[in-house]
């Protein structure tokens, strides 16, 4: 019988989880199941012990369950207390819970997949919240010159700022307060979600610039094909999707995948 793993959401029917892991065990050879498993908004930690006890091993966990999963975890990896949020859990041989992030780990390892300018370069994050809070460490272990956070809520922005400052050079500040050029603008809002732009400058980027955006689709996003306008090189989240989850599959598994050839195969499917 195969190992089981799933992914935790609500609602989590449009996942690509199930899809990038099945390619990832039979590229490796691993012998496991993965589905997805809508949790009840009110009891996650009761679909987790469902799951365990049917012979669940680990998970993923998508919005909205990554700090329930935060809170429901034995042991957590520097880089999850940190984030304050979890999206991989890991049981080990004597049933404790481990609760990792790898969502930072899969947004660098996706900006190096394209040349992302990161060490010395100036980096720009757009929004506040978890999505943001979740990668900031490995983005300042890159080496940025310096990274600014800008906000609808300023404060917000300073205080996320003020949490990772002993890392590196970073700042937090409203829109208003953006000054470029940046070599690298990120966006970890959800307004690509709703068609939306965040207030910004036309003199965003620096020459050869690139603009990121943690959301992906079949079409460019909002935001990526307003930064095409202006100059930028565009790039959109599926990579991180597929790295982030390597990186939950080599935490179980112990093998890292190749992701080049899920990444065409993710992409040809949209």
């Amino acid at each position: 019988m195969s190992d089981r793993y799933c992914v935790f959401g609500h609602p989590v029917g449009h996942s690509r989880s199930p899809q990038i892991h099945a390619a990832f065990a039979e590229q490796t050879g691993q012998a496991l199941s993965y589905q997805a498993i809508e949790a009840p908004l009110d009891d996650f930690a009761g679909a987790w012990r469902d799951f365990v006890a049917a012979g669940g091993r680990g998970a993923n966990v998508t919005v909205p369950f990554k700090e329930d999963a935060w809170r429901l975890a034995d042991a957590l990896s520097p880089r999850a207390r940190r984030a304050g949020a979890v999206n991989t859990l890991l049981l080990d041989e004597d049933g404790g819970l481990h609760g990792d992030t790898t969502d930072g780990v899969g947004l660098v390892s996706d900006l190096r997949a394209h040349a992302a300018p990161l060490e010395g370069a100036r980096i720009l994050v757009l929004g506040a919240g978890g999505a943001v809070r979740g990668v900031l460490e490995p983005l300042l272990a890159s080496g940025p010159a310096r990274l600014v956070i800008a906000n609808r809520t300023a404060g917000k922005a300073r205080q996320l700022a003020e949490d990772f400052a002993d890392l590196g050079a970073i700042t937090g500040d409203g829109f208003d307060g953006i000054t470029g050029p940046f070599d690298l603008v990120i966006n970890g809002t959800s307004a690509s979600l709703a068609g939306d732009l965040p207030p910004l400058p036309d003199a965003l980027f620096a020459e050869g610039g690139l603009a990121y955006d943690m959301m992906y689709g079949a079409e460019p996003t909002v935001y990526l094909r307003w930064a095409a306008e202006r100059g930028a090189r565009t790039v959109d989240g599926l990579g991180m999707l597929i790295e982030q989850a390597a990186e939950s599959f080599w935490l179980w598994r112990g093998v890292r995948p190749d992701t080049a050839a899920v990444r065409e195969r993710l992409r040809r499917s949209l």
